[in-house]
């Protein structure tokens, strides 16, 4: 392998200060904060592609929500207290009810961390214990994505 990152086309970008509550006390970003800032480039992603907030979307949808089932993260570089970041989130890969998101953060142009999440579309569903199903992806939905620069 080179180390090289494998290709990544952002679908959405977007600058991100790191502050002090996101760090452990040597002022390092604390490792479950990255994962918060790729969750809330999730919603922005959905956001963004749909022109809608997410509590519309759902409403409009008939979707709980869209739960985290996978998650994986690859930490290159250290991220700190102050540091000016940019957050990039590619375009969802959809399964049938699930959807994969490529995320990374970079500081200077390098990549500090590189994560993965994989979702579940989530629907009520009464009939069966916890009151949710998992339901496929609606093609309305995946067609904002596709197509895009």
């Amino acid at each position: 392998m080179s180390g090289e990152a494998p290709a990544f086309t952002a679908f959405l970008s977007r600058p991100y200060r790191i502050e002090w509550g996101h760090c452990d006390p040597a002022g390092i970003v604390y490792a479950p904060r990255f994962l918060e800032m790729f969750g809330e480039s999730t919603i922005m992603l959905f956001e963004q592609a749909l022109g809608v907030r997410k509590r519309d979307m759902l409403k409009a949808q008939g979707v709980v929500g869209f739960p985290m089932v996978d998650v994986s993260a690859r930490f290159m570089r250290p991220a700190a207290y102050g540091d000016n970041v940019v957050l990039e989130a590619a375009a969802p890969a959809f399964g049938n009810s699930s959807f994969t998101i490529a995320h990374r953060l970079l500081k200077d142009g390098h990549v500090c961390v590189e994560g993965i999440e994989k979702r579940v579309w989530t629907v009520a569903d009464a009939t069966r214990p916890g009151g949710l199903r998992a339901e496929r992806v609606p093609d309305a939905i995946r067609a904002m994505f596709e197509h895009r620069d």
